[in-house]
């Protein structure tokens, strides 16, 4: 069992980390744009919505009430919620930022912290994949555990403080490039990010109603 275990949250880390959804590019734009603070801050608030999901998840899975997830209505409904916030979202990347010199420099303008918090819980919460790929978690774990609500609690709360700690390295290394980055650069990455969620959002939308249509 130990070693099933291992082998899952693994597998959970690596694949929670490195999907390259809305939350991963949101992510590393933060950390080459904002630093390091402000890109955690994000992650944190990815890996909130994670840890949110997985318990209701478990309840669900627990008492056998997982229709909602696999429902084509609510996947339809939250597929083209999402896709709206996250056009909104990447609409936003493409104004830049207000800024103000002061002896030569340029201060860049930095979001709160609860806006961070909010923007990565919502990013993350929103997007229907993450509902089914945290079922798909949920019930391969339980199985292992033999369906103890307690012992998925544990595993999974120690399980996403490791993806916290990867995601925090993410940001450091996305940091490290800013160095590197050029006005310009900098605001091409900001385009480049606006442009890959408003793809997402459009693609939610396409597949959750015209494909339903």
């Amino acid at each position: 069992m130990i070693l099933s275990l291992i082998s899952q949250t693994i597998v959970i880390v690596l694949f929670l980390t490195f999907s390259f959804g809305p939350a991963f590019f949101a992510l590393i734009n933060a950390g080459i744009k904002h630093g390091y603070k402000s890109g955690s801050i994000l992650a944190i608030g990815v890996v909130m919505s994670d840890f949110l999901l997985c318990i209701l998840i478990i309840l669900l899975v627990h008492y056998g009430a997982t229709n909602f997830i696999t429902d084509e209505k609510s996947q339809r409904f939250m597929g083209i919620i999402a896709g709206i916030i996250l056009i909104i979202f990447g609409a936003l990347y493409f104004k830049k930022p207000p800024v103000s010199k002061k002896d030569e420099e340029v201060d860049i303008y930095v979001p709160s912290t609860k806006a961070m918090v909010l923007k990565g819980f919502f990013l993350n919460i929103l997007n229907p994949a993450v509902w089914l790929i945290w079922l798909g978690n949920v019930t391969a774990v339980s199985k292992t555990l033999h369906y103890s609500v307690w012992r998925m609690i544990l595993y999974f709360s120690i399980t996403l403080g490791l993806v916290l700690l990867v995601e925090f390295a993410k940001v450091a290394a996305a940091e490290k490039l800013k160095k590197f980055l050029t006005d310009k650069i900098m605001h091409n990455v900001n385009i480049i990010t606006g442009i890959l969620l408003v793809i997402f959002g459009l693609v939610l939308i396409y597949n959750h109603y015209f494909e339903s249509t």
